[in-house]
């Protein structure tokens, strides 16, 4: 049995709820909600906390994939925050690969225009009062928790050349308690606060960044840029409608994962039985997102042909019960930085929300004069010109970020989850739907069950584990499950108890309405509600 213990109990609450591995993207959140705002006009104002507080995960020069429920419509949606190539990210500017670190490695930031789109379509209270909060951090300086500061001295130890801090105007130096100030973000957000959509995408902001990193992004590259408002990846699994993200985002593994994984009486199994099941499951994913996921307004992305029953059916076949299939692994790019949280409000209404600059503190480079850290998603293109994920000015990255919603088969809701960790997130929420749903978990509970990871690691291709890939699982599976797997043809790697690489946030709504929040004590994040 995968233990249940928890060091956190469930938080209930019936009014509002907010859920984030950063405590004070929490509290900004709740402040907004008893307000009088709603769940997306508390999920801006932890949005924005997080990118003066969190910046090695996400920021003002990232991306966001939200996906929405509305109590009264009982519809969800789903809105797309990643941006496209610039004009002149072409595969010949990169003859020794993409760059991982400098303005060359960023697509057009997303975030901020989704802020726009979500707040235009469901939020109340005015755009200035919901990033007050975050605008104070910057200006008046905030007190950085301890993971801000290994985040800096980690990059900066690993990067010795970085010059991102020094144009931050932070320190890269840094300790927990330590006051850290950034002026040029508060100008930033002052910026966005007065002027709204254009001040970044056509006003000073877009100036800056055009001029700073030289022409790299143009002026038309900004400007005709658009947060995506579409429907969901919908399917049944059980008794609930899992609704996810649809492409360029990789929530189609997820859901896949999900559909093969539904053919097994995972209840019934053992551990090993079970883990087995669904990492092979998350390998035929993987594999298919090969196959098609790229943009889908340039390439035809035929994610009902993977959903198709026959399809399943076919692939569920290939699951062996009795041995691990090393053939289905490849290297993926592994960008881990990323936040995930979730909000709820009185009136029901709920956001899934997932925002990145991809790797640690993205391209590295941040905008002159703007505090602005860029990303670096165009490593998440391919350079091979026979992949329909091949890099094309205009055209958007497939792209690792993902969060989901489940209803009931009355279209009410009753999950909220999702958590960072690049290629670990479909992984990972594949085996919280299964904890709660086929486990019975509670939240909480379901937030701390010692988890797995199935890596592809590129590398020296002579070593047996960099082609295979690495099944790295928390040493609170017994050792009994460690030696069934290892004995199934799995490559094992023990991790220490809490050292997987995910941050859940989890929310049920009970049969009374009342909420039920969870929150990963892998880190220092918190639920909290009203």
């Amino acid at each position: 049995m995968i233990p249940t213990t928890t060091h956190r109990g469930v938080v209930y609450a019936r009014n509002g709820v907010a859920a984030s591995s950063q405590p004070l993207a929490v509290s900004a959140a709740l402040e907004i909600l008893q307000a009088g705002g709603s769940a997306i006009d508390a999920g801006i104002a932890a949005s924005a906390v997080l990118a003066v507080n969190e910046p090695g995960a996400s920021h003002l020069g990232g991306d966001a994939f939200l996906i929405v429920h509305e109590a009264k419509t009982r519809t969800n949606t789903a809105l797309n925050g990643s941006g496209e190539a610039p004009h002149r990210a072409a595969a010949d500017q990169f003859p020794n690969g993409i760059d991982i670190h400098g303005y060359r490695a960023a697509t057009v930031p997303g975030l901020v225009s989704t802020w726009f789109a979500a707040h235009e379509k469901y939020g109340k209270l005015p755009i200035p009062q919901l990033l007050a909060r975050a605008i104070s951090y910057a200006e008046n300086g905030v007190a950085i928790n301890a993971r801000f500061a290994r985040a800096v001295v980690a990059h900066k130890a690993a990067f010795p050349a970085t010059k991102v801090f020094e144009t931050m105007g932070i320190s890269d130096s840094l300790s927990g308690g330590d006051v850290v100030i950034q002026k040029d973000l508060a100008w930033s957000l002052k910026q966005i606060a007065a002027d709204g959509w254009a001040a970044f995408y056509e006003g000073e902001i877009a100036e800056k960044i055009t001029a700073g990193t030289d022409g790299w992004f143009s002026a038309e590259d900004l400007k005709n840029h658009r947060t995506r408002i579409l429907d969901p990846l919908s399917i049944k699994y059980r008794d609930l409608v899992i609704h996810g993200q649809p492409p360029p985002s990789q929530g189609m593994i997820f859901l896949e994962g999900l559909k093969l994984a539904e053919g097994f009486d995972l209840a019934k199994l053992t551990t090993a039985q079970l883990t087995h099941i669904l990492v092979e499951a998350k390998k035929i994913g993987y594999a298919d997102r090969y196959d098609i996921l790229a943009d889908p307004e340039v390439v035809d992305v035929a994610v009902d042909s993977i959903f198709a029953n026959s399809h399943i059916s076919k692939r569920r076949a290939e699951i062996d019960l009795t041995k691990a299939n090393n053939n289905l692994t490849k290297p993926l790019p592994e960008g881990s930085d990323t936040t995930y949280f979730l909000v709820a409000d009185a009136d029901g209404n709920a956001v899934s929300w997932i925002q990145s600059v991809f790797h640690s503190f993205g391209s590295s480079f941040a905008v002159p004069g703007t505090g602005i850290v860029l990303n670096n998603r165009l490593t998440g293109f391919s350079l091979d010109p026979t992949s329909v994920n091949f890099i094309a000015p205009g055209k958007r990255p497939a792209h690792t970020l993902n969060a989901w919603i489940a209803t009931n088969p009355d279209g009410s809701l009753k999950y909220v989850g999702g958590t960072p960790g690049g290629n670990i997130q479909v992984q990972s929420n594949l085996q919280l739907v299964v904890n709660l749903v086929d486990l019975g978990m509670n939240v909480q509970q379901a937030c701390e069950a010692p988890r797995w990871q199935h890596l592809t690691t590129p590398g020296n291709p002579n070593i047996e584990e960099d082609y295979f890939g690495v099944l790295e699982i928390e040493n609170r599976f017994d050792e009994q499950t460690l030696t069934e797997l290892q004995a199934l043809g799995h490559t094992v790697k023990a991790l220490p108890a809490y050292g997987h690489g995910s941050a859940v946030q989890l929310l049920e709504v009970l049969p009374n309405g009342s909420y039920a929040v969870g929150s990963d004590p892998r880190v220092d994040g918190q639920a909290a509600g009203y």
